[in-house]
């Protein structure tokens, strides 16, 4: 990839997408959006990028559409979606994946390509809770693919209003953990629009260890109705969240990820957030289904297969299911 303006497609441009693709464009790329709904209705009429990090409002004018097959071929493809929604886009982006398009996975979780062999991706093994049909890894080659993790705080507080609240880390790697010239071009671009885009030495590492915070947090926040810092604040709330992140633990270890960390430790890394609204919360307020899958179900499934215990993570996650559930939230 050359250092040109690239053509680059955000697939789900709320809040995380919407933020990406808006500093992006301001950066000199060529931004389209894929949205749908009243959001893609007021995006259309132009987008407003209200940017905490590092200040001001922006006012863009970006192609919107909610019809890949249309989108003709890209540079970079942005999937930033909820991750269960992954597996109905990606044979939807045939006509926008050429020879050397990058597309970066910009989700909660853990990713469908977690286990991709680059050699003979058909035979990996893959997750039931992520790809229950088995068709991913066909629908899109992962030599396509760079692994990311997002540290970055957006959301959508009316159609067409992006605001990014905070945070600017991107984490970006491919599978095999090579330093790549693709990965190079496209963390460099992805610096030059205000983020700080950190090369992995092994992306899946990083995946764990903001999954260990997302899996016990966001289920206990869907429940609570709290923010971080009152979930922070409140023992008796902190008491499963520990249980669950020494369970992830376990899993990840099993699966050669050790960090020599309390969940303390690891929660004080969460203090940092404030009084950050966690996804899974916003959702749930927003009455959208719940990323139960990636976030929670992922780790039950690998653990079930290890002969891992990981009665709290599961109890937890079938209060998260049911609150869902009660409020009329397909799941």
């Amino acid at each position: 990839m050359s250092s040109a303006p690239m053509r680059v497609t955000i697939v789900g441009a709320g809040g995380i997408g919407g933020a990406l693709g808006g500093r992006l464009a301001l950066a000199g790329h060529r931004v389209t959006l894929i949205a749908r709904g009243a959001h893609a209705a007021a995006l259309r009429q132009g987008a407003r990028l209200v940017d905490h990090v590092h200040g001001g409002e922006h006012g863009l004018a970006l192609p919107v559409t909610d019809d890949l097959l249309a989108v003709g071929e890209q540079d970079l493809i942005i999937l930033a979606t909820k991750a269960h929604g992954i597996a109905e886009v990606l044979p939807r982006l045939r006509n926008m994946v050429g020879r050397h398009t990058v597309v970066v996975p910009a989700i909660n979780g853990l990713p469908w390509w977690y286990f991709a062999d680059l050699d003979d991706p058909f035979r990996s093994r893959r997750l039931n809770c992520l790809d229950p049909q088995g068709t991913m890894f066909a629908d899109l080659h992962p030599k396509h693919l760079l692994g990311c993790v997002v540290h970055i705080a957006a959301e959508v507080r009316a159609p067409g209003e992006i605001h990014w609240t905070g945070g600017k880390r991107l984490i970006l790697g491919e599978l095999n953990n090579v330093v790549s010239e693709r990965l190079e071009a496209v963390c460099a671009a992805l610096d030059a629009a205000g983020f700080e885009a950190v090369r992995a030495s092994d992306i899946r590492r990083d995946v764990w260890w903001k999954l260990l915070g997302n899996l016990s947090f966001n289920p206990v926040a869907a429940l609570t109705g709290y923010l971080m810092n009152q979930i922070c604040a409140d023992e008796g709330v902190l008491a499963p969240i520990r249980a669950m992140m020494l369970e992830g633990m376990a899993v990840s270890e099993h699966l050669g990820y050790r960090f020599d960390v309390t969940p303390d430790q690891r929660i004080d890394v969460a203090r940092q957030l404030g009084a950050a609204k966690i996804s899974m919360l916003q959702d749930l307020e927003a009455r959208r289904r719940l990323e139960l899958e990636a976030i929670v179900e992922s780790v039950i499934e690998l653990a079930d297969a290890a002969g891992i215990a990981v009665p709290t993570i599961k109890q937890i996650h079938a209060l998260a299911r049911a609150r869902a559930m009660t409020l009329g939230i397909n799941q």
